[in-house]
């Protein structure tokens, strides 16, 4: 089997971008890395906007890739809680990276963004 890297050629990071930095992934890890474990209705209105049916799916997979530990609980009602794994919480530099750079050069984003929007520019033929 290729190695990941290999399957996506000349972009090393891709797999990993489309890990985590998939619609919903980053935000719920952000949400259970700032908030420790959570229960499913704990996720979900951290995150406004977010389906139950798509807040399961990115559960699943953040479990599966191990990203995500899911603890179930035999109470009544049974209570299921997740958690931030180990490995998820080694991506904690990875987002304070981006926090950085976002807090630095985002108002510039905004601004080319702006120019952009405002140039006069010629219709396509």
């Amino acid at each position: 089997m290729p190695h990941p890297v290999e399957a996506v050629g000349a972009c090393p990071i891709s797999p990993v971008v489309d890990l985590v930095f998939s619609r919903w992934s980053t935000p719920i890890l952000w949400v259970l890395k700032e908030h420790g474990r959570q229960r499913f209705v704990q996720i979900q209105r951290r995150l406004s906007g977010i389906t139950p049916k798509v807040l399961t799916q990115r559960l699943r997979q953040l479990e599966r890739d191990g990203l995500v530990t899911r603890s179930y609980h035999a109470e009544i009602p049974p209570r299921v809680e997740y958690e931030i794994s180990d490995l998820g919480r080694t991506l904690g530099p990875v987002f304070a990276v981006l926090t950085e750079w976002s807090d630095t050069h985002f108002t510039r984003v905004e601004t080319a963004r702006h120019a952009y929007d405002t140039a006069d520019r010629p219709l396509p033929a």
